[in-house]
């Protein structure tokens, strides 16, 4: 009796039946073939060459500053990076850069670690908490103090706001000057009568005009990155019982996080290239000062300033080897804050 059901097909136990090849069974998506338009090669062409010519701009930029800083660097060597004093006519170990560059990083440092609270908070309560007819009034506001020269702000710092704020330093170098960074040197705190000119014309001074430049452009870099996080997540916070600052801690300031981190890297480069507003409040004395309260100071954009006009073509070829100095730190900043932002959800989106 057979075994085999009414729906059952014979095996043939002596046939072999190929198996199918993986490869072959498995689907395969089916390339698709686009044809741009005459509009949008144009547009590939106009980007690419946009593209190409930013970095050739920034390639010559930084050959010719080599090729002019050469003479310099030749004969300084390693003692440009060294040396304090500025006198490039005397020759070797005369002149480098180990004043300026500090300065200028100690006045980047500080404008960003005042105006980094300022544009942070200014963003969020645009983004978040100002009613939608005050919040254009008050986006218009801080695009125009982006555009406000820094001359202007640089004339207002010396004129008004550096001996406003000189009884300020001198509260904080009486109080913190335990620190050396807040230490005047040469000041008696139990003398009421200590001149004004002790805190005036400053790193700190300095550092807090150009942090007033930078805050307008950090808090429009900042508004715009928490603008863009997603609706959904900010619902689902509040359907979760979160408070309006809880979704904010929740949503907006980690998917932001980039774009903090941007605006911030991008006021630092601003602050470390500024030039008429540090020449026109820094006290300019090439010798190393970490005590940023105390007159006098330092910086590569100003020297270049006050020293081209009546330089000789050897000491313009060290104003060039400073220059191509600061062009690097910019880079280095810059390529750093790119590849930030580029990590983070916002720059990923965008």
């Amino acid at each position: 009796m057979s075994t085999q059901g009414p729906l059952s097909a014979p095996v043939d136990s002596g046939t072999v039946r190929p198996q199918p090849d993986p490869a072959s069974a498995t689907d395969r998506p089916r390339a698709l073939v686009t044809r741009a338009g005459l509009a949008d090669r144009l547009f590939l062409l106009v980007a690419r060459s946009g593209g190409a010519f930013v970095l050739l701009v920034m390639v010559s930029l930084g050959g010719y500053l080599a090729l002019r800083a050469s003479d310099a660097l030749g004969t300084a060597g390693l003692s440009f990076l060294t040396t304090e004093s500025w006198n490039p006519d005397a020759g070797h170990g005369h002149f480098g850069i180990a004043a300026v560059l500090t300065g200028t990083v100690l006045i980047g440092g500080i404008a960003v670690s005042l105006a980094l609270p300022m544009a942070l908070g200014s963003a969020l309560y645009i983004s978040e908490y100002a009613p939608r007819r005050l919040k254009r009034t008050l986006i218009g506001l801080v695009d125009l103090m982006a555009a406000v020269p820094s001359v202007v702000y640089g004339l207002w710092g010396f004129v008004l706001l550096q001996y406003k704020l000189a009884g300020l330093a001198r509260w904080v170098s009486e109080y913190l000057g335990w620190i050396p960074l807040l230490r005047v040197t040469g000041a008696d705190p139990d003398d009421p009568l200590n001149p004004p000119t002790l805190y005036v014309a400053s790193s700190a001074m300095a550092g807090t005009v150009v942090a007033f430049m930078i805050t307008p452009i950090m808090c429009s870099i900042m508004r715009e990155v928490f603008d863009q996080a997603p609706p959904g997540e900010r619902e689902g916070a509040y359907a979760l019982g979160a408070t309006r600052w809880g979704m904010i801690r929740s949503v907006v300031l980690p998917f932001g996080r980039g774009g903090v981190i941007g605006g911030t890297m991008l006021g630092l480069g601003r602050a470390l290239g500024e030039t008429i507003t540090v020449y026109l409040i820094l006290s300019m004395h090439f010798e190393i000062r970490l005590h940023v309260l105390q007159t006098g100071g330092s910086a590569v954009a100003p020297l270049i300033a006050l020293r081209y006009g009546d330089s000789s073509p050897f000491a313009i070829s060290a104003l060039m080897a400073a220059g191509l100095s600061l062009f690097l730190l910019t880079l280095v900043v810059n390529f750093a804050a790119a590849a930030v932002v580029a990590r983070s959800r916002s720059g990923a989106a965008s």
